[in-house]
């Protein structure tokens, strides 16, 4: 049975998987940027995550002629002041990885304790029809603190260092069912369900 194809604004090979498997119960052909021809890179310079996530889906939307899904989430760490916030995949430079970008945090946080070091995961994900509209937006977030250094293999970007308080283990350490019950991402995509199932079952978009 064809299904409704949704395509997600990302070439992160492990965000698009995350973002994958939350779709997966759905009724949806889910693809990645890297699963098709010619997509453009936007440009990400908003000022706020939903900013990001709306251009995002809105430019690819309109480039590819397909429903797109964007999401923009990143890290606000509270004794920095919010940072890295919108740049937290750059925050070490713009070709840093997330090892560069965690060294980097570790060593700005050096001398903060433990009941200072509170920090929030946040999620907005939007999605555009064909014609760059947005109709459908989500927004949330997930709270913890960082440690003093990472632990765990699992995830990427700051998951690592990112300690869930009510666990006594970072994200990298949960692994991916856990994360995928608590997570910002998770979360945020768990509020925009409802919403794609009544465009699609409304007969907004046309199944593949």
């Amino acid at each position: 049975m064809k299904k409704h194809r949704l395509v997600i604004g990302t070439t992160n090979a492990a965000k698009g998987r995350e973002l994958a498997e939350l779709l997966a119960p759905y009724d949806y052909d889910v693809l990645t940027l890297t699963q098709v021809a010619h997509p453009i890179d936007v440009v990400e310079d908003g000022e706020t995550f939903a900013a990001n996530a709306r251009k995002k889906a809105i430019e690819q939307a309109r480039h590819l002629d397909e429903w797109v899904l964007a999401d923009d989430s990143g890290l606000e760490v509270e004794a920095l002041g919010g940072r890295p916030g919108v740049y937290s995949a750059r925050y070490a430079g713009e070709a840093a990885s997330d090892e560069d970008n965690n060294r980097k945090l570790l060593q700005e946080l050096r001398d903060v304790p433990p009941e200072r070091r509170a920090a929030r995961y946040v999620c907005h994900v939007a999605v555009a029809d064909p014609g760059g509209v947005i109709r459908a937006e989500s927004h949330d977030e997930c709270r913890g603190r960082i440690a003093f250094q990472a632990a765990g293999a699992n995830g990427f970007g700051y998951d690592p260092l990112f300690e869930v308080v009510e666990y006594h283990q970072t994200f990298g350490e949960l692994g991916p069912r856990v994360k995928a019950a608590l997570s910002h991402r998770a979360r945020a995509m768990r509020a925009i369900v409802p919403k794609l199932l009544r465009l699609s079952q409304g007969g907004a978009w046309t199944v593949q």
